[in-house]
């Protein structure tokens, strides 16, 4: 029986696929917190290597390459963290880490845009920070590269610039929890499936964007992702 909805849902967030006009359609966004150890020290966090800490992004986070995105409301410190983005084409729960690169589809650069005073603010009173993560536009995101083109990135240089300057420079290698041991542990508190991307984590170097700004992530052997970012919401164009 075909299903009946009382208005039209939303178009499916997708990713686009090098080399190809298919695209990867997003289940969920996950990301790590402070998975690189000199972006915890600039943080006033030590590094740990205890079980990674998970927040999510909504799907229709994602931003093209190459997009304008406009400086989002209630924040004046905007912040830039370059990552290496995972995507699933198959899950399970309780992964084992010896199967986990099974369940890879490929890798992209993405940038966990964050609302950094937001952030700051929720920490200091004990509440969740969902908000400074998870708003409109806050997952920019390259094309994909399959696995089977490229194999299973774990070395190589990740880097972002804004205006051209550089501001983070590390490299994968770098990475507390690797890429294996990021989804069997993330399988273990949800399960997984085909669709969703794992944001990994960013080197130091995080700091604040402008309007005008214009920001190119790169991370070696993976991809590139660009974009702009315009006046606030709400200011005339």
């Amino acid at each position: 029986m075909r299903e009946e909805f009382i208005f039209t849902p939303p178009a499916q967030a997708s990713v686009a696929i090098q080399g190809t006009t298919k695209r990867f359609p997003v289940r969920r966004i996950f990301c790590v917190a402070l998975n690189y150890a000199d972006h915890a020290r600039e943080m006033g966090k030590e590094p740990s290597r205890a079980a990674p800490f998970f927040f999510t992004k909504p799907a229709d986070a994602i931003v093209e390459d190459a997009a304008l995105i406009a400086y989002p409301s209630l924040t004046n410190n905007l912040h830039h963290e370059i990552e290496l983005v995972v995507a699933l084409a198959q899950g399970g729960f309780e992964i084992p880490v010896s199967r986990a690169k099974d369940c890879v589809f490929g890798y992209a650069a993405g940038v966990d845009l964050t609302r950094r005073d937001l952030q700051n603010e929720a920490r200091q009173q004990g509440r969740p920070w969902d908000m400074s993560k998870g708003f409109d536009h806050s997952a920019p995101i390259g094309a994909l590269r399959p696995a089977r083109e490229i194999g299973h990135p774990d070395r190589g240089k990740i880097a972002l610039s804004v205006n051209g300057e550089i501001r983070q420079n590390g490299d994968l290698c770098e990475l507390i929890h690797p890429v294996p041991q990021i989804i069997a542990a993330l399988s273990q508190q949800v399960a997984l499936a085909a669709g969703d991307l794992i944001f990994t984590g960013t080197p130091a170097g995080v700091g604040p964007l402008n309007p005008g700004d214009w920001v190119e992530g790169e991370i070696e052997g993976v991809g590139r992702v660009s974009f702009t970012i315009t006046d606030k919401i709400g200011c005339a164009r």
